[in-house]
């Protein structure tokens, strides 16, 4: 596996081995002594998978205490990414960055706690897998909306498909005073 750094401290791009032959191909998604190797010394404790359609996004969700680790993968299809750092002692606090995995390059996103996360789902359809470093509790998680003018995503789409939740999110200045 290929670890690289983003801009943004605690973000890693992670580009995996693979193994192709006539059958198919094969490939390590996790593997914790290499993760560890890179700095990224998390313990997962639940696997997610989402299912959604072109011009979907989901976002910007994040778990409030203890917060939540992500190891983000585009099983199916093809999304951009995105994690807004919600860390108010970091330097690029209020700041975004995004990638675009697919079923192609089968690269994952690594994000830390202290960040919100959302997709766009730029192909026909996506499966989307997320490990997660701490079980989901409803009563923890929050989100911000998609499209808050402070933070100015450059999403991919000008008319989303999204939840009446996503709808309805609170603005970046109301959730992180």
């Amino acid at each position: 596996m290929r670890f690289t750094s983003l801009r943004m401290q605690g973000l890693v791009l992670i580009e995996p081995h693979l193994y192709h032959d006539e059958r198919g191909f094969f490939l390590e998604h996790y593997k914790q002594a290499l993760f560890k190797q890179a700095g990224i010394d998390v313990s997962f404790v639940q696997d997610n998978v989402s299912y959604s359609k072109q011009g979907c996004v989901r976002a910007l969700h994040y778990q409030q205490t203890p917060g939540q680790a992500k190891l983000v993968t585009c099983l199916k299809g093809s999304i951009w990414d995105v994690a807004v750092d919600i860390r108010k002692s970091s330097p690029t606090f209020g700041q975004w960055e995004a990638v675009r995995l697919d079923d192609v390059t089968r690269q994952s996103l690594f994000i830390p706690i202290g960040f919100a996360h959302g997709f766009c789902v730029l192909s026909s359809d996506a499966l989307v897998q997320y490990k997660v470093s701490t079980a989901y509790d409803p009563a923890e998680e929050k989100s911000i909306r998609w499209n808050d003018p402070t933070l100015a995503i450059a999403w991919p789409i000008a008319t989303p498909l999204l939840s009446k939740r996503d709808e309805q999110s609170p603005m970046f200045a109301e959730v992180v005073q």
